[in-house]
């Protein structure tokens, strides 16, 4: 009997798992994944800082497709087959025991990306599966086997099952080719990015970070809370990468130009955040405003909201009026920043876009235009926030797709 042939298009994380599912499922089948580049597992190698946030210690299907700005209703089905707690198992298995971190975040306990590389790389060489790199796919036709796919080589290579598994890049041949089979394809946008702004309020205060702040865009009616980092080029940390997520598309039609609001102190309403101050200024009317920070937010960053409300570095509270009292309460809860560009972050592509979801098949990513044409990861239109979701979509989506390629269920 003649050996099934499965073509797997990207080696990533999506592209390896699949080619792994696919093996476990039919270990017969001759298994080829075409990497274009000469670095398969790129993305896996340099996530995390180095260190690769593999997934998120979320086990609940229903609360986990929340973090999904695009594709949550998609993957609810297709989390209760693999899920985070499989990841989990499976690397255990395959020798990579993983740790949770205060946020929720999963890593491997060497705090090193080659372990999940290198892991990855010899589960597809123990079962026999065939990596190819510095070879991609220009394009691919049916054929009576299934389909012809050519090479950048100039070689042809036919297969009975197709994964296209070529990441969320615009310019990747994943979308040309799905395209080609009647595929719509959402354009793709930059998700996960960082905020640009040139603010006096910001500057020399890289690295400063506010553990608990809330920032919006209330012309998009975006809003986000948690951490927010100063960097030197404006602001970035969880609050702003998300907002950049579930916005990616309506900040990317403005240009990336938009008024920011910050409010450095979201657990305090408006009216406590005033009280505050004017019991600050009555019992300390000799003090100096910028030595005495009732809200415990960094100094550097209080001193800079108290000028930017109009008041001398010098000024005492007892120069300062009710007026000035709520310029200042307004700086610490509503201070408006004016946003000019972005910024990728770190070196992580993120996208939001690819092939439409209402044609893909999520029990088995299989198109449901081109029957044995399945995808998998970021080449369909789905992303995560930050911290592991969009690995856990890869490995899901590859795991469903590899399954049903190698005639598993």
């Amino acid at each position: 009997m003649a050996r099934r042939k499965i073509s797997i298009v990207g080696g990533g994380a999506a592209g390896f798992f699949a080619a792994l599912a696919a093996a476990e499922a039919d270990s017969s089948a001759e298994i080829v994944i075409f990497e274009a580049t000469a670095h398969p597992l790129a993305k896996v190698r340099i996530s995390g800082g180095g260190r690769c946030n593999v997934t998120h210690a979320c086990f609940e299907p229903r609360d986990l497709v929340r973090f999904y700005p695009r594709g949550g209703r998609e993957l609810l089905g297709a989390f209760t087959r693999w899920q985070p707690r499989d990841t989990v198992t499976w690397f255990a298995d395959h020798g990579v025991a993983t740790k949770t971190e205060a946020d929720g975040r999963m890593f491997p306990v060497t705090d090193d990306s080659a372990t999940v590389v290198d892991c990855l790389r010899n589960a597809a060489t123990r079962a026999g599966i065939i990596l190819r790199t510095g070879c991609g796919v220009t394009a691919v036709r049916r054929s009576d086997a299934g389909f012809a796919l050519t090479l950048t080589t100039g070689e042809s290579h036919g297969c009975a099952g197709l994964l296209l598994a070529t990441g969320g890049n615009k310019s990747n041949a994943g979308f040309a080719i799905a395209r080609e089979f009647g595929h719509a394809i959402e354009p793709p946008v930059p998700s996960l990015f960082t905020f640009h702004c040139d603010d006096a309020r910001l500057r020399e205060l890289s690295g400063l970070s506010v553990e608990d702040a809330e920032a919006s865009v209330a012309s998009a009616k975006l809003i986000q809370r948690g951490p927010v980092l100063v960097t030197h080029w404006g602001l970035s940390g969880p609050a702003i990468l998300k907002l950049s997520a579930w916005g990616a598309r309506v900040l990317h039609d403005c240009d990336y130009a938009f008024a920011l609001r910050v409010n450095w102190l979201p657990a305090l309403r408006p009216e406590a955040v005033w009280e505050a101050l004017r019991r600050e200024r009555d019992a300390n009317p000799r003090r100096q405003v910028t030595t005495a920070n009732p809200f415990g937010l960094p100094a550097r960053l209080w001193d800079r909201l108290v000028v930017a409300a109009g008041l001398a570095e010098t000024a005492t509270w007892s120069g300062v009026g009710n007026a000035s009292l709520r310029d200042l309460a307004t700086q610490l809860g509503a201070g408006e920043f004016a946003v000019k560009g972005k910024s990728l972050f770190k070196e992580e592509f993120v996208t939001c876009g690819g092939v439409r979801l209402s044609e893909v098949d999520f029990r088995t990513m299989e198109s449901r235009r081109v029957p044995g044409l399945h995808f998998a990861g970021e080449v369909l239109d789905i992303d995560g926030v930050t911290g592991g979701f969009n690995f856990q979509a890869a490995w899901t989506t590859g795991w469903l797709a590899g399954r049903a390629l190698g005639g598993g269920r």
